[in-house]
């Protein structure tokens, strides 16, 4: 099924006109500079809050939840102050109290639980960290980026060597970390406090007193024992199938040696994403900022106008005040009453249904472009001489011309399921404070659910992409075709391509593995030849874990390639099978090293009966992928 450009665009265009009052009323000030719940600016000059730039938040703890993020506002009361208070004082005290003056400097919160006041100001360490170790965080994003780039290019002209070296890499790297581990707890035996449970610490913004207690240590060396142990089984019992994989990676190395634009294509994925979440970045905060202070009338007489919206600029030249003696026009919520204000949360979801239908549809044109590519490659009965100029090139052209609609669909369905997920967790947040068991059990189940169907919708679909760039058609018979060949070579699917993604998975957990250690050595300060370079920080542990998940995303960017270059290949390959024997008539495209190998492997042929499980799988898919497109229409 395919989406005409004229659908497309005129989308697009209702899309813009959606947000034009979004635009149009949101202040983005309001979230640059500090704004309290009235919607007054903190420490603008010449307005009454002049003296009092900073903003304190009642119950800063509400920030934390995760709808701060849908909605961008903090949910609790938010006021214009001089300085920070450091003691805390309820109001029942106070009024039970007056010679109080508030001395406490702890306090309970919903859950019971006291927490320390000057442990909330211990967030703005973090953001202090990051304006001292920013410059060192690029550069170490930049080393990984050099060292992903130097690692794909030796996998291009190594690939044997290089999975080899991997793995026994991974190995050393986690055994090295076991025994950094068990040096660290053994240096801490005998020395006072160290002995204390983490369970007695409880939870601390400061997690460098976590790293001075031995429980600490001795949990990190057994989760890397765990991880080392299960690697190391995994190796074991896949050791024959590690060589058809890797003839599987060194066939994928020479399929992107011939294409070798290919490694750079992310670069334009990247900028695609992040025009995408500029757009919906900037149109959730105009969202967000949209609101306006609502006035009432108040008036402690019997009043015709008591609770009607004012304005309190024009309230006393009104006739109001005439009719109601005593009435005021009094500020009663920061917000809106009009229709656009009422269903403003509903917009917050439009928005974000938008940004992960165009984060996917972005996703899913450097898929079929990668795979259209790579295809080329594998169907050149010649290589290289059979190979078309610039595939790259001409794969991005082919899926901007004809294959808009059957991305658009197949991002729109993963969309769909994606922001019913965010949905279920919005529901989960409001409702965390009910006891019906019932329905929290409900609703886990059903977030579970979601969760496996995302995760099933991203399998299918990159796999039916990859037979849109082959074959051209649409997306639901691309989809159909794909899931009937993969359960036709389920054992292949196991064998040759769940263990090569594993061979890849070590690939990233190596580059991350030691862009991590030298991070980890150059902030703490233990590198004598730069010890003066290293900032000094609070917590060393946040410039430090932002590398390490830069540095895996940078990673997965840079294997992502590879990974669906062995996934083009290997349903390539399967569909090779199906369609030719060998014979001067029907002769493979596969190379010959390839096929040598895979021949020499007791492995269930290509077109073996199917289980009785997989044809009951089987036409209860093709039964939804049939019902899908008379749905939509």
């Amino acid at each position: 099924m395919s989406i005409s450009e004229d659908k497309l665009l005129s989308f697009h265009t209702d899309n813009a006109v959606s947000f034009v009052p979004a635009w149009s009323q949101g202040d983005p000030r309001k979230v640059i500079y500090p704004t309290d719940s009235k919607g007054q600016f903190c420490g603008q000059v010449g307005s009454p809050l002049e003296k009092k730039p900073l903003l304190f938040y009642f119950n800063i703890l509400k920030c934390a939840s995760p709808l701060v993020l849908l909605e961008l506002q903090c949910p609790t009361t938010q006021i214009c102050v001089e300085r920070c208070p450091d003691k805390f004082m309820t109001l029942v005290k106070a009024l039970g109290n007056k010679d109080d003056v508030g001395n406490k400097t702890t306090f309970t919160d919903d859950g019971g639980k006291s927490i320390n006041a000057t442990d909330l100001l211990e967030a703005s360490k973090i953001f202090e960290d990051y304006t001292q170790s920013w410059h060192w965080i690029l550069l170490g994003l930049v080393i990984a980026m050099l060292v992903s780039l130097i690692f794909v290019l030796l996998l291009r002209f190594l690939a044997g060597v290089m999975v080899w070296v991997m793995i026994f890499m991974v190995v050393l790297v986690i055994g090295y970390g076991i025994f950094h581990c068990y040096m660290q707890y053994a240096s801490l035996k005998g020395i006072a406090g160290s002995d204390v449970t983490i369970r007695d610490l409880g939870l601390l913004t400061d997690f460098s007193v976590y790293l001075q207690i031995q429980q600490t240590w001795l949990a990190f060396m057994i989760i890397l024992c765990i991880v080392e142990v299960v690697i190391i089984l995994l190796l074991i019992f896949l050791r024959k199938r590690l060589r058809i994989a890797i003839a599987l990676i060194k066939e994928a190395s020479k399929a992107i040696g011939h294409v070798m634009s290919s490694l750079f294509y992310p670069l334009l994925t990247f900028a695609l994403l992040s025009l995408v979440i500029a757009y919906w970045a900037i149109t959730a905060v105009f969202l967000s900022t949209s609101n306006e202070p609502v006035y009432k009338v108040s008036n402690t007489t019997e009043c015709m106008y008591s609770t009607n919206t004012c304005n309190p600029e024009t309230f006393n030249s009104s006739n109001i005040t005439t009719e109601c003696p005593g009435a005021e026009c009094l500020f009663a919520f920061y917000g809106g009453e009009t229709l656009y204000h009422k269903y403003l949360i509903l917009f917050q979801f439009y928005n974000l249904f938008l940004f992960f239908w165009c984060a996917n549809f972005v996703t899913a044109l450097g898929q079929v472009t990668l795979a259209g590519a790579f295809a080329s490659y594998y169907w050149a009965f010649k290589k290289p001489d059979d190979i078309p100029a610039f595939p790259i090139f001409n794969s991005l052209g082919r899926a901007l011309r004809y294959h808009t609609g059957s991305l658009a669909f197949g991002s729109l369905i993963l969309a769909i399921v994606q922001i019913i997920r965010v949905i279920l967790e919005y529901l989960d947040q409001k409702l965390k404070g009910a006891q019906n068991k019932c329905a929290k059990f409900l609703l886990s189940c059903l977030k579970c659910c979601f969760w496996c169907l995302e995760k099933f919708i991203k399998f299918l679909n990159r796999n039916a992409y990859i037979m849109v760039a082959i074959y051209g058609k649409n997306f639901c018979t691309s989809a159909k075709d794909a899931f009937f060949l993969l359960m036709r070579n389920i054992i292949r699917v196991a064998v040759l391509d769940k263990v090569t993604d594993f061979l890849l998975f070590l690939g990233k957990l190596l580059i991350v593995g030691i862009v991590g250690i030298c991070s980890f050595f150059f902030f703490t300060g233990k590198i004598k030849m730069v010890e003066v370079a290293a900032p000094s920080l609070n917590y060393y542990w946040v410039p430090i874990l932002t590398v390490v998940i830069g540095a895996y995303l940078i990673a997965h960017g840079f294997f992502s390639v590879y990974a669906m270059c062995v996934d083009t290949l290997f349903l390539c390959f399967c569909e090779d099978l199906e369609r030719n024997d060998g014979s001067s008539d029907k002769p493979f495209f596969m190379s010959p090293d390839l096929h040598q190998i895979l021949s020499t492997e007791k492995m269930i042929p290509a077109k073996t009966k199917q289980s009785h499980f997989v044809r009951i799988c089987a036409n209860v898919f093709e039964n939804c992928i049939n019902f899908m497109p008379n749905f939509i229409i």
